[in-house]
C-alpha cells in the first residue's frame, strides 16, 4: 500500500507529480491512500511514491480540469482525481463523456472551485495597516474561503494591487505580497485589523446604489452568501435596506414621471405613422390607394385594389386583402369568396350595390407555387399600415355601421382579431369609434369540408348580415338582433 501525503500549500504541483509516479509504476488507485496535511498517518503505508519513469500522456483538458480541483476542500478530492487519471489515460474520449458519473463529479468540484475563486475577488476587504510615511503602503485582510483557493486566486490580486503590499491572511493558508514578491504562508487566526477611515463613505455610496425596486433577497443572497457578510463592512446595512424596500420602491414609483419627453416623442411619431392623415377629395382616394408603397407588399402584387361603393353608404364591408381574381381584375369581392358573399348578402336582405366594400389590407400577398399564387395571411405590420387607407375610406363614407369579416378585419378596426367565432354577431367599437359588428369571412365557409359545419356557418353569417341591415336601417345599433355595442375584448 502506498501513501501520498499533499502539503497545503503548492498542492497542485504537488498532487501532479506525485500522481505521475504512481502512473509511470502502474499502481492501481486502491493501493494508494491520498490525504492532505490535515490526515493522520497510516502505520502499514510506503509514504514516498514511486519517482516517474518515462512520459505519461494525458489530454490537456484534464490538467486543466486537475489544476482546478486540487484546490476543492474535499479530502478525497486527489483520490477522486487520481482514479479517473487511471481511466482517463487509456480512454482519453472520457473527457468529453458527460454521462459518466466520475467526470461529472469532477466537474462539479471544478465549479465550486471557480465559484470560490470570484467570490474571493469580490469580497476581500483590505484595511490599510502600514505607518502612513512608509514608502510603500501596506494592507491586510481577513477571508474564510470555502476552498483552498486563495494559492490559485493570489495572482489576481498581485495584478490589480501589485504597487502596494499587502497580505490576505486565512484559516487555511496566508498570501504575503511585499516589495513585489509573493510568497505563501501557513494559516492565521482571525487579526484584530484596524478601522478604516474610508469604510463610512464605501457604506454611504453602496447605500446609494442599492435599487429597492430591483430587490431579489434570493439572488441577492446566492451572488453574495450571508457567510462572508461578517468581514464586509457595507453588509451590516443590507437588513436594514431590505426593511425599507418596499417603501422605497412605492415611493419611486410615485415620483416617476408617467412617461418621459424623449419616450413620448417616439410614440407619438409611430402613432403618427399609423393614423391617417390623408384629406384628399373623393375622387382622388382610389389613385393614392393605387399609388401606396407604405409597405413591401406593392413589390408582387399587380395592383391596389381600392373599396367600391356608393360614398355615403350607412354600411360598410371590410374583408381581408385581395384574392388572386380581385388582384387581376382590381375590384373587391370578385372571386369565389366574392361570389359567396352575393349569394348569402342577397339572402339577409343585403344588395352589393348599397354597401361600400373593401378590404383591410389592399394588395394581394402570396406565394408563387408554380403557375398558382398561394394566398398568404397578412402580418400585423403590414395591417398596420394598410389602416392608413382603411381609416381615409371610413373617414371619407362616415358609414353608421361597418362589417369585419374575418379576423385581419377586425384586427384592423379594433385592435383585435383573436376569437371571432366566440365574437361573432356582437357589436364592438372601432379604434375610430364607429361601431363593428364582427362575423365570419366567407373564405371560411369555403374551407369548411363538413356539410353540416359549412350549412351551420353559412347560416351564422346571413344572420349577421341580416342584423347589419336592419342596423342600418332603424340607425340604431340596439337592432332587433339584441346586440349591444361592447368593447373589444383585450
Amino acid at each position: 500500500m502506498q501513501r501520498a501525503t499533499i502539503p497545503a500549500i503548492g498542492a497542485a504541483k504537488a498532487w501532479r507529480a506525485a500522481a505521475r509516479g504512481f502512473l509511470a509504476a502502474n499502481i492501481a488507485p486502491e493501493d494508494i491512500l491520498w490525504g492532505d496535511h490535515s490526515a493522520a498517518p497510516d502505520l502499514f503505508a510506503t509514504e514516498a511514491p514511486p519517482s516517474a519513469r518515462g512520459a505519461v500522456t494525458v489530454p490537456r483538458s484534464f490538467l486543466a480540469l486537475a489544476e482546478s480541483v486540487a484546490w476543492h476542500s474535499d479530502p478525497q478530492r486527489f483520490a477522486r482525481l487520481y482514479a479517473f487519471l487511471w481511466r482517463v489515460k487509456d480512454a482519453p474520449h472520457l473527457m468529453s463523456d458527460r454521462a459518466d458519473p466520475d467526470l461529472a463529479r469532477l466537474r462539479q468540484m471544478e465549479k465550486g472551485v471557480r465559484r470560490c475563486q470570484h467570490k474571493m475577488t469580490a469580497f476581500v476587504r483590505f484595511r490599510e495597516i502600514g505607518a502612513p510615511d512608509a514608502p510603500r503602503r501596506s494592507f491586510a485582510a481577513w477571508f474564510e474561503p470555502t476552498h483552498h483557493t486563495v494559492e490559485p486566486t493570489a495572482d489576481f490580486f498581485v495584478r490589480r494591487f501589485g504597487d502596494m503590499d499587502w497580505r490576505i491572511l486565512t484559516p487555511d493558508v496566508s498570501a504575503i505580497f511585499e516589495n513585489g514578491a509573493l510568497s505563501f504562508h501557513e494559516g492565521h487566526a482571525k487579526p484584530d485589523l484596524p478601522d478604516d477611515a474610508g469604510e463610512q463613505l464605501w457604506i454611504t455610496y453602496f447605500r446609494n446604489i442599492f435599487n429597492p425596486a430591483r430587490l431579489m433577497v434570493r439572488a441577492m443572497q446566492s451572488e453574495m452568501p450571508k457567510k462572508y457578510w461578517k468581514n464586509m463592512p457595507e453588509a451590516a446595512a443590507i437588513p436594514d435596506l431590505i426593511a425599507q424596500a418596499p417603501a422605497r420602491a412605492r415611493a419611486m414609483a410615485a415620483a416617476a414621471p408617467t412617461l418621459p419627453p424623449a419616450r413620448m416623442a417616439q410614440v407619438q411619431a409611430q402613432l403618427a405613422g399609423c393614423q391617417s392623415a390623408w384629406n384628399g377629395p373623393t375622387e382622388a382616394l382610389p389613385a393614392a390607394i393605387a399609388a401606396c408603397t407604405r409597405c413591401p407588399l406593392h413589390r408582387n402584387a399587380t395592383q391596389a385594389v381600392p373599396g367600391e361603393g356608393p360614398r355615403d353608404a350607412a354600411l360598410m364591408i371590410v374583408g381581408e386583402q385581395p384574392g388572386d381574381m380581385e388582384d387581376l381584375g382590381g375590384r373587391p369581392f370578385i372571386g369565389p369568396a366574392g361570389q359567396m358573399f352575393d349569394t348569402i348578402a342577397a339572402r339577409a336582405g343585403l344588395q352589393r350595390e348599397a354597401a361600400y366594400l373593401t378590404n383591410a389590407v389592399k394588395h394581394f400577398k402570396f406565394a408563387p407555387r408554380g403557375k398558382q399564387r398561394l394566398h398568404q395571411r397578412p402580418n400585423g405590420s403590414e395591417i398596420e399600415h394598410c389602416r392608413w387607407w382603411l381609416d381615409a375610406e371610413i373617414a371619407q363614407v362616415k358609414p353608421k355601421l361597418v362589417v369585419a369579416m374575418g379576423a385581419t378585419a377586425a384586427q384592423s378596426l379594433t385592435g383585435n382579431g383573436a376569437a371571432i367565432l366566440s365574437r361573432r354577431g356582437q357589436i364592438e367599437e372601432s379604434r375610430s369609434g364607429v361601431p363593428v359588428l364582427i362575423t365570419l369571412h366567407p373564405s371560411y365557409l369555403l374551407r369548411l369540408t363538413d356539410a353540416a359545419a359549412q350549412e351551420r356557418a353559412k347560416a351564422q353569417f346571413q344572420a349577421d348580415l341580416a342584423q347589419a341591415v336592419a342596423i342600418t336601417a332603424s340607425g340604431s345599433t340596439a337592432s332587433s338582433g339584441g346586440a349591444n355595442i361592447a368593447a373589444p375584448p383585450s
